[in-house]
């Protein structure tokens, strides 16, 4: 037979072993990729879990902080009462009220952001558990899409006090210290649970940006902010702060 009839009639069978590949290697690819996820979906739910009940050990912050970190886990039963109003007035004055976003604050930054000048979040006090619990700093898609998966899982499985207490323990407060109690002790020589109305508000006033902002002899803009969120810790108490202290 001709040759060139003999590649005309295998012709429609190489090209179905060649589909049949093709097919074959993207159920492969699909099948890893459900696995992978299947995968991750199981582990950050026990994450999760497990750190409903013991202190989170490390964030990755703390890792990689060439200061090395400076910490004490303590219970929010001892924490004072005006450090957790001042990190809501300060940080997420919805805090309460939300399911882990606050879609106003977001739509609000995006728009900043759009406008250009310095990047603002719109990260709630849930957000930025999730962050500092379970990922690394830093923005990106991917790494907003995980948090935002883990946000959920913590409001579900934690509630809002076991949120705050982990906040306030992971936070960054100086260079490298971490949490409250830590910085309690570095800025005022006292425990947390001890912390002033306007000590409280001069910690919180240092949240975004703890390696620059000063705590003790805080000047300008950065002491006003304080005083505000010291004003605003009165109102925040007993309405804005009722998840926690019921």
């Amino acid at each position: 037979m001709n040759p060139e009839w003999q590649d005309l009639l295998n012709a429609p069978a190489k090209s179905s072993l060649k589909n049949q590949r093709k097919r074959g290697l993207v159920a492969r690819l699909t099948n890893i990729l459900v696995r992978l996820v299947l995968g991750f979906v199981a582990l950050s739910v026990a994450q999760v879990v497990i750190y409903k009940f013991v202190p989170v050990p490390f964030t990755y912050t703390m890792l990689f902080d060439p200061h090395g970190d400076t910490r004490t886990w303590v219970p929010l039963a001892r924490i004072s009462r005006p450090m957790v109003d001042a990190a809501i007035a300060g940080e997420d004055a919805k805090f309460c009220r939300h399911l882990g976003f606050d879609e106003d604050a977001i739509s609000r930054a995006w728009q900043r952001n759009e406008q250009g000048g310095r990047i603002r979040g719109g990260s709630t006090i849930s957000q930025q558990t999730a962050k500092n619990a379970f990922l690394w700093q830093g923005g990106g898609y991917l790494r907003k899409a995980v948090e935002a998966w883990y946000t959920l899982l913590i409001e579900a499985v934690w509630g809002k006090r076991r949120i705050m207490e982990v906040y306030l323990n992971l936070a960054e407060t100086g260079i490298g210290t971490y949490g409250v109690e830590a910085g309690a002790q570095r800025y005022y020589s006292k425990p947390a649970a001890e912390l002033s109305t306007v000590e409280a508000a001069r910690i919180a006033a240092a949240f975004p940006q703890p390696k620059v902002r000063a705590v003790v002899g805080a000047t300008g803009r950065i002491r006003r902010h304080g005083n505000v969120i010291a004003a605003r810790e009165n109102v925040v108490r007993g309405d804005y702060d009722n998840c926690i202290f019921r």
